[in-house]
């Protein structure tokens, strides 16, 4: 294990410090990149997630999508977690914590306000950052992009019904150029750009080139947290209170989802390399989605708004703990090998 991967929690805390205090020291800088948005997706931050998950998709076989059911348990897992579980335990979250357990410490049309970000939050499960937690955890490059993909298409026809239903709206607006643009950007172009390395260098060629990129895909990682600090400086400290209110439920949200997966995983005696992506996608969100949704329907400055930006302030560091998790207890599950068979 290298430095960067070593002490990584540590590089993470210096990274939340320092992007916070540019995003104080320097706002105009991060107005303007955060400005560099194409369909509500920022580009520099997508160009960063190139570099995190560009290591992993030089991994990832060209014709692994036609095995799609190769591995049924890993994939249902994944889908009933996301699907079935994780949308409605968002919302009585956010409705036990903002109605009862912190009523009185916020006006109530805020407090509903937030349960509405929540709720979006947890309609939009994960699509771009997965790969670098699988990346992280080692997890089998080609079934993440499965889990991904097939996870993707439901999103468009499933995103819209639940989160409806769950809001009370009954014409809820997807933001098509968002969904659209991010599955785009963060999946096809970067796979696309990884295959193709592999048809210009040799096997031996591109798995050293992996290994040599490993530090960038952490460095990506840690820009990638100075940025989203400094996007929301102002607002942690302007908002601290309200801020950690709105964590509260959102972290029991990520470690219970995490640990309902992860529990699946091992009764079903997944392989590690499948069970510790399939528990991450639930775990992490597709916070631009929710971000852009939000937005449009409560506006740029609502609690709803808030609630988004939170939950994009704690995914990485409790992403990160996470995986040293998973990686800590590898040994629950099963060999690749051994479970082949019983998948």
């Amino acid at each position: 294990m290298g430095i960067f991967e070593k002490y990584l929690s540590l590089w993470v805390a210096l990274a939340i410090g320092a992007g916070v205090g540019l995003g104080v020291l320097a706002p105009s800088a991060f107005e303007a990149v955060a400005g560099l948005e194409v369909a509500g997706v920022n580009l520099v931050v997508a160009v960063l997630i190139w570099l995190m998950i560009y290591p992993m998709l030089l991994k990832v076989e060209p014709g692994c999508l036609a095995n799609v059911g190769r591995k049924p348990k890993g994939l249902a897992l994944t889908l009933v977690v996301n699907w079935l579980i994780k949308p409605f335990t968002m919302a009585a979250l956010g409705i036990l914590f903002f109605r009862v357990v912190f009523a009185g410490l916020v006006p109530e049309a805020d407090a509903e306000q937030y349960i509405a970000g929540m709720i979006l939050l947890g309609v939009a499960p994960c699509t771009a950052m997965v790969f670098v937690w699988s990346h992280l955890t080692k997890g089998d490059a080609n079934y993440t992009l499965v889990q991904v993909s097939v996870n993707d298409l439901i999103l468009v026809f499933a995103f819209a019904p639940i989160a409806g239903l769950l809001l009370g709206v009954t014409e809820l607006e997807v933001p098509w150029d968002t969904l659209v643009a991010s599955v785009v950007i963060f999946v096809v172009v970067p796979l696309g750009i990884g295959i193709a390395t592999q048809r210009v260098l040799e096997a031996d060629r591109v798995e050293a080139l992996g290994q040599r990129l490993k530090p960038t895909s952490i460095l990506g990682l840690l820009l990638t947290v100075v940025l989203l600090f400094g996007f929301q400086a102002q607002t942690i400290l302007d908002q601290p209170l309200r801020v950690v209110l709105i964590a509260v439920p959102l972290l029991i949200q990520s470690y219970g989802i995490f640990a309902i997966a992860y529990g699946l995983a091992r009764v079903l005696r997944l392989p590690f390399d499948v069970a510790a992506p399939a528990a991450m996608i639930g775990t992490s969100n597709f916070f631009e989605l929710a971000v852009a949704v939000a937005i449009s329907l409560f506006g740029l400055s609502s609690g709803a708004a808030l609630a988004t930006v939170v939950g994009v302030l704690i995914e990485v560091p409790v992403m990160l703990s996470l995986v040293a998790f998973a990686n800590r207890t590898k040994g629950w599950f099963p060999g690749a090998g051994a479970a082949g068979a019983a998948d």
